[in-house]
């Protein structure tokens, strides 16, 4: 009977330990900028933030020139990051200087780009790991699909919504959170 009785308690407790997963904060994660100072995503709380996986030699890459006038339409209620990443079709092979240059003279874009870095797989960067797992963003699991896919954080720091490169940066699928 003691057997039974523990049983029935290790299958409730784990349980329980699954439905306990602690949401992380998406203000405790730490990258830095393409010129390599650090990036506090604190600094931005009572904004939206849209973080968008960006790449220099993509289809989507004209997206660039939405992204910087969805930046500068709402910017006292938006922050638009792009996060460089060359891990699909190998899009994104320049330095933080080429990526940098490419993106200010190709399409005047003034808004912040981080360090290059990997939005899947097992070097995922943290803050990936933090917009694709609904265990830690309290949201939705996702995954990164192709370059310029785009995920919007509320002002209250939480995951609200994310959209496929299909999805331009002025769509209304965006632009309704704002």
């Amino acid at each position: 009977m003691d057997f039974l009785k523990k049983s029935i308690k290790n299958i409730f407790s784990s349980d329980l330990d699954k439905k306990n997963i602690h949401k992380h904060s998406i203000y405790d994660i730490k990258i830095n900028s393409l010129q390599g100072k650090s990036i506090h995503f604190s600094d931005f709380k009572g904004k939206h933030i849209l973080f968008v996986n960006v790449a220099s030699k993509c289809g989507f890459t004209p997206q660039y020139k939405e992204l910087q006038k969805l930046h500068d339409t709402f910017k006292n209620k938006l922050v638009v990051i792009g996060v460089p990443c060359n891990q699909f079709g190998s899009q994104e092979p320049g330095t933080a200087f080429e990526i940098q240059e490419f993106c200010e003279v190709n399409y005047g874009v003034d808004f912040l780009i981080t360090e290059k870095i990997d939005v899947k797989g097992n070097a995922q960067h943290p803050l990936y790991k933090w917009l694709t797992d609904k265990n830690i963003n309290g949201f939705n699991n996702s995954n990164v699909k192709w370059n310029f896919q785009k995920y919007l954080v509320n002002p209250k720091g939480n995951l609200v919504d994310y959209f496929y490169s299909t999805t331009k940066p002025l769509s209304k699928k965006i632009t309704k959170y704002l």
